[in-house]
């Protein structure tokens, strides 16, 4: 731990770790190919993201000594909690091992992987963050009610059946009164970036779904609530889906010990994550003062400019919700995010390639999954493992940010490729 200018301690690493890689499900629901509900349910998940990260990692159950889970709403969507316990079906060595879930609404993923890397850093040598969600089993209006319980339930729950989508659609109003050069229609460089990239990914929800300029523009509004009703559009929405990620972090003796490479692994710089206020609304409804705060002062310690990023993973549960992520890193100065998007800056070909396999509109997002396929995705465009949608240049340093709430937690997560050529 190292202790920021701001005056918080922020996890860079005295213990180096490692991301190892791990496994990501397909990401379904409505629009994929052939998507039935309730063919899997969070046990099926759970097995085919673990046993997936153990096949592509070689990593032997028998070598984790910590699982970290990051799950939202299980009691909800599933009437099912108590997901710590949900590991030791997916091979017999993980009964008995130390295991428990994390929950910070959508950021649970991240924080699962924060506190993975902790814990190596407090003296473990392999351990496992899964996130998991199955969400597709209830209806859009009983589902928008449960996501609700990621804001303050009793004071906002009321703006509208659809509560995320009308508290980022306050914030959308909020960006074009204060930017007037901005429109609505420029929003739609979000969605339309996050479909082409989409359609590259096997993986994504909205794999075979196209999204034309026209139609991107013309998106469909859905709220009820008048006020809001024009400031979002489904097309700026992300996806309501079910899966699963697993990742597998070690410390550099963890490598050693169970012969791994550390050219085929990612550095773990630093992690940081850190919470707003629930029960108020932010001062500026157009700033992301949360994931400011908590990615500066890591970036900060780390001694890294955010010019140094070559690929990041930012949280784009709406069109906005990317746009502010850009200004709260540091990647566009306030009022130009729409700018940065629309001149090809994050597309794959960029300078800086945001959201490679498509975010959460289209690759998906299984709440509790999210943020550990975040890391996972960086992970993969420094190895080269993309496919369809690899960026040309092999990046050295990438960036994951996780959001839960209406940026009420924020889960930060610098990444370093092994490769000789490096900004550090």
């Amino acid at each position: 731990w190292r202790t920021s200018s701001f005056g918080w301690r922020c996890n860079v690493m005295l213990r180096k770790v490692y991301l190892v890689g791990g496994h990501v499900t397909p990401f379904v629901g409505k629009g994929y190919p052939n998507f039935q509900k309730g063919a899997k349910g969070l046990k099926e998940y759970f097995a085919e993201s673990i046993q997936g990260a153990f096949q592509k990692t070689g990593v032997k159950a028998e070598a984790v000594d910590r699982i970290y889970v990051g799950n939202f709403a299980g009691e909800l969507f599933n009437s099912q909690g108590h997901l710590g316990a949900a590991v030791a079906a997916a091979h017999p060595s993980l009964l008995y091992r130390p295991s428990m879930r994390v929950e910070a609404a959508c950021a649970s993923g991240g924080l699962a992987c924060a506190e993975a890397v902790r814990a190596i850093g407090a003296g473990d040598d392999c351990v496992m963050a899964v996130g998991v969600e199955v969400q597709t089993e209830a209806d859009a209006r009983t589902g928008g009610t449960y996501l609700a319980r990621a804001a303050d339930f009793n004071r906002q729950s009321g703006i509208d059946d659809f509560t995320f989508p009308a508290l980022f659609a306050r914030r959308a109003k909020a960006y074009l009164a204060k930017y007037p050069d901005v429109k609505m229609s420029d929003l739609a460089a979000v969605g339309i970036k996050a479909y082409s990239n989409g359609n590259k990914n096997p993986l994504a929800h909205m794999h075979a779904v196209k999204l034309p300029a026209e139609k991107a523009v013309a998106g469909k509004e859905f709220l009820q609530n008048e006020e809001l009703k024009p400031f979002v559009q489904s097309t700026h929405c992300s996806q309501v889906s079910d899966g699963g990620a697993a990742a597998i972090f070690m410390s550099e003796e963890g490598l050693k010990k169970y012969g791994l490479n550390q050219q085929s692994a990612v550095e773990i710089v630093a992690s940081d994550y850190g919470v707003g206020d629930l029960w108020s609304d932010p001062e500026d409804l157009t700033v992301m003062d949360t994931t400011k705060t908590v990615v500066s002062r890591m970036l900060a310690t780390a001694g890294v400019r955010p010019g140094d990023i070559e690929v990041a993973e930012v949280h784009d549960c709406f069109a906005i919700a990317e746009i502010l992520m850009y200004e709260a890193i540091g990647f566009a100065e306030p009022g130009k995010g729409t700018e940065l998007v629309k001149s090809g800056a994050t597309s794959l070909e960029g300078k800086i390639p945001v959201n490679t396999g498509g975010g959460l509109i289209s690759f998906g997002h299984p709440v509790g999954a999210t943020g550990v396929k975040q890391v996972l995705e960086v992970y993969r465009q420094m190895k080269g493992l993309c496919g369809d949608y690899q960026i040309p240049r092999t990046p050295q340093l990438g960036l994951a940010v996780n959001m839960g709430g209406d940026d009420r937690t924020s889960a930060a997560m610098l990444l370093r490729n092994t490769s000789p050529v490096s900004k550090l």
